[in-house]
């Protein structure tokens, strides 16, 4: 899905961002989208546990 996604195209979508939040936002905008993608992350690791278990029951 995102095998066509370069630095070239990478640069231009935080230009974007940076437009759109301004260089002070910037942190913070960064901060949630790390904390999202690590809950994502739990959420997916925590969801094949809790099949795993039922399937040994």
């Amino acid at each position: 899905m995102l095998r066509g996604i370069g630095w070239p195209e990478l640069l231009i979508i935080l230009a974007i961002v940076v437009l759109i939040f301004g260089v002070g936002k910037l942190p913070e905008v960064g901060k949630a989208l790390g904390k999202a993608i690590h809950e994502f992350r739990s959420s997916v690791t925590g969801q094949g546990k809790e099949e795993g278990e039922r399937k040994e029951d």
